[in-house]
């Protein structure tokens, strides 16, 4: 049984429901004590009293009440296939007493939800190891993106990861393909983003439109956002190998942003389509021939301050395998790219 905390809201959590996002940092949390927690004031959001459903809101500070390390009552654990179980073991790239992280695959959800019941928190067990509990989602990657995901394997690492999220220490880089060179080759997108209204058959009530700066302000529900991004590599006009960096952690955040300045990430058939403004020539986000149709975005590395020993660490993950042939098609190198391409700005 923890003692009580207060937790910082991470820039990554931003939007998310109260109840949804207690549940990742205490997986063995009900929504029955989540909602008597509310009921009774235990669980407050800057002093104030809140509903299970209450949207979170980056920087705030939750009060949590002291929570069980393991479950009250006993359930069954999910099945897991062997394979499964030996694709999440291959997944792990860092580990230690307190920290595991994980390559993320393309296509495999971070979170369960509508008709996702394959994802990895349901596979989670499967990285207990030598723990007594399985290790805790403290973050997301949207299910087509790859790359670097962070899981704790207890409640304070949990909860000092959280924290971590919201440090300047605490930095994400991705790399990308675009259609199309951006120019300048290093810059700064600030654009605000809005989830556009209707829910149509191709996910439109998930899709956020970017606004200029200015509309921010008078628009409801919007929210400022930021990315720094650095062309490593051009072909011609054609396409491009793009660092990112989110200072900002909005909902689709580097997908929309890019689509906005008119070069999505190849693959995007979101953000990527013939409406879009495309700037490189008319490619979007399918560039066709031996290029695969997949979404290449993956989050390359990250750098934060280890919430128990204080230590810097360094994750770097490699590119699943759709990136990595792009890659050798277009020949460009991964040792030629520098570690911090943005190193210089901070």
């Amino acid at each position: 049984m923890s003692g009580v905390q207060i937790l910082e809201v991470a820039a990554d959590a931003d939007g998310q429901r109260l109840d949804r996002w207690l549940k990742r940092i205490f997986p063995n949390v009900t929504q029955g004590r989540i909602e008597k927690m509310c009921r009774k004031g235990e669980l407050r959001i800057d002093g104030a009293r809140v509903k299970a459903s209450t949207r979170i809101e980056q920087g705030q500070s939750i009060r949590v009440p002291p929570m069980p390390e393991s479950p009250a009552e006993k359930r069954d654990a999910p099945q897991i296939s062997d394979a499964d179980a030996h694709m999440m073991r291959d997944a792990v790239i860092y580990q230690d007493a307190d920290i595991l992280a994980i390559n993320k695959p393309p296509g495999l959800s971070t979170q369960g939800g509508s008709k996702q019941t394959r994802h990895v928190d349901g596979l989670l067990d499967a990285l207990r190891f030598d723990a007594a509990n399985r290790p805790k989602l403290v973050h997301r990657l949207d299910k087509d993106t790859s790359g670097v995901l962070l899981l704790a394997r207890s409640g304070h690492a949990a909860a000092g990861l959280a924290r971590a999220f919201q440090s300047k220490s605490t930095r994400k880089i991705y790399w990308a393909a675009t259609a199309g060179v951006p120019t300048p080759r290093d810059g700064r997108i600030e654009m605000g983003l809005v989830k556009q209204a209707g829910h149509g058959p191709h996910g439109a009530g998930e899709k956020m439109v970017a606004l200029h700066p200015n509309e921010v302000s008078t628009t409801p529900g919007a929210k400022h956002a930021i990315t720094d991004y650095s062309v490593l590599e051009g072909l011609a006009a054609r396409a491009a190998w793009v660092a990112l960096e989110p200072i900002t952690g909005r909902t689709h955040q580097l997908r929309a942003h890019m689509a906005a300045v008119g070069h999505p990430i190849v693959g995007d058939g979101k953000y990527g389509t013939n409406a879009q403004d495309n700037l490189g020539d008319g490619w979007g986000a399918q560039l066709g021939g031996d290029v695969s149709r997949k979404l290449h975005l993956h989050a390359r590395r990250i750098a934060f301050r280890h919430p128990i020993s204080g230590h810097d660490v360094t994750i770097t993950a490699a590119l699943p395998r759709h990136m990595r042939e792009t890659w050798d098609f277009f020949q460009w190198s991964e040792e030629a790219a520098p570690s911090d391409p943005f190193e210089d700005e901070r």
